[in-house]
């Protein structure tokens, strides 16, 4: 903020008002570790708004873009082409400004938006419904969580080792706060997934099991056995899913009977942006429809016949249900859900399958490729279209020096898992309709180069 109104007697009003003594109490979540005992070294204090702005030019020109380098990272955020006519629409001042519907006279395009991206997200993830988006994919994930516990009445989720690490930190950070117990797994370098050890878990007080689809190091399994043992014991399985664009060309979740699927929707129409805003993806079997988070547009007449769009369901903090609220997310990412219907309404189904073809056709050849480089292996027997390599040395340093050749190859294993000696020599490597065969082959000429 540019300016800060608050006098001293405002700050010390406000934190008698809640009974605090000081600001300090505000973040003793905070571990100590990661707070500040002071003003940060070698920053000044005051500078003028000009001198700033220049100094923020230069630290943004050290930043290397997605677009101008071969690009093969992913896990979880994808570099896809999105049309220009996405960005076009979304800056309309009808999209553009709007805020929560509550008002449906005044908010019909906002609502009807709303109404398409949830029939479209429910096609997409094979639920019988889908709210009107959420954060992002992982607190998706955990708001999935909760909602098992809420309808199985038990507090135990079993996580697979092959969901995405940043998502089981976000549900470990909330289960601190409702007594859930969260087991959990490291994944293990090997071509088959943990279906089998995850179904010898499940027992009586398994609310459910969560499960990524394609996973972390880019394995895609059948997920009926596993649907079918969590029903035996009356749990729920929960499918999650990073990459959408995959569901163009492999079975959904909820064709495979998962009984609640999220997501992140960042691949459609949503770019990188330096990690955010993003777009969670929910949908649910409709006999859960009571239990899910967020919000849920329908479609309806008026008092004249005429077809409308109405917040059919909003069971959230700020209305009627405050602390009985199934979710304590009180906004859905709008204007990011815009993006995602528009780019998703000009692909079509044809589009998408056609776009997920294309993606998987370019994987398959880079596999291929990084394959014949000596000393290196690649883990999948199946992927759409993100592998895992095995390198000869430990991943990081080896990204770091295709880095400094400006090829951003993947994502270290040692990166997600500090302190994993097993998976330090793993490499994620992620390739979509934006790379092309000299990028592959830039990649792999290097790779043998910082690996000779």
């Amino acid at each position: 903020m540019r300016y800060l109104p608050l006098t001293q007697t405002d700050r010390t009003t406000m934190l008698a008002t809640i009974g605090a003594s000081s600001i300090d109490d505000l973040f003793v979540d905070v571990p100590e570790e990661a707070r500040l005992d002071g003003p940060i070294h070698d920053l000044p204090m005051h500078a003028s708004e000009m001198a700033v702005e220049r100094h923020m030019r230069a630290l943004a020109r050290k930043n290397t873009v997605a677009g101008d380098v071969p690009f093969f990272l992913g896990c979880g955020a994808y570099k896809h082409h999105v049309p220009a006519s996405v960005d076009h629409l979304i800056q309309r001042g009808e999209f553009l400004t709007a805020y929560t519907p509550y008002q449906p006279e005044i908010a019909q395009g906002t609502l009807q938006m709303l109404f398409e991206f949830q029939s479209q997200v429910a096609q997409l993830l094979g639920t019988d419904v889908a709210n009107a988006s959420m954060y992002d994919g992982s607190t998706a994930c955990w708001e999935a969580i909760g909602m098992a516990r809420r309808i199985t009445k038990r507090g135990k989720a079993i996580l697979s080792g092959g969901l995405h690490p940043h998502y089981v930190s976000v549900a470990r950070t909330m289960a601190k706060y409702t007594g859930d117990l969260l087991e959990t797994s490291l994944p293990s370098l090997t071509a088959e997934t943990d279906i089998d050890a995850l179904i010898a878990g499940i027992d009586s007080d398994t609310s459910c099991v969560v499960v990524q689809y394609p996973d972390i190091l880019g394995r895609i399994a059948d997920l009926k056995p596993l649907a079918d043992a969590c029903h035996a014991q009356k749990a729920l399985l929960i499918a999650v899913v990073t990459e959408p664009v995959a569901l163009g060309a492999i079975k959904s979740p909820g064709e495979m009977d998962a009984d609640i699927v999220v997501g992140e929707g960042q691949s459609i129409g949503v770019g990188l942006q330096f990690g955010g805003p993003y777009v969670g993806l929910f949908g649910c079997k409709e006999k859960y429809l009571r239990q899910m988070p967020g919000r849920l547009c329908g479609e309806t007449v008026d008092a004249t016949g005429k077809r409308g769009f109405v917040l059919t369901l909003s069971t959230r903090e700020q209305h009627i249900r405050r602390e009985k609220a199934t979710s304590n997310i009180c906004t859905n990412s709008g204007l990011c859900a815009l993006a995602f219907s528009i780019h998703m309404t000009l692909l079509g189904e044809a589009g998408l399958r056609k776009l997920a073809g294309v993606n998987h056709a370019l994987a398959v050849t880079a596999a291929a490729r990084l394959a014949k480089v000596p000393g290196v292996t690649v883990v999948n027997d199946s992927f759409f279209n993100e592998f895992t390599l095995v390198l000869p040395k430990t991943a990081r340093p080896i990204v770091r020096q295709l880095a400094d050749r400006q090829i951003l190859a993947g994502v270290s294993l040692g990166r997600l898992y500090p302190g994993s000696v097993e998976l330090d020599h793993g490499l994620v490597v992620a390739v979509t309709e934006t790379t092309t065969l000299e990028d592959i082959e830039t990649l792999a000429t290097a790779l043998e180069e910082v690996l000779a």
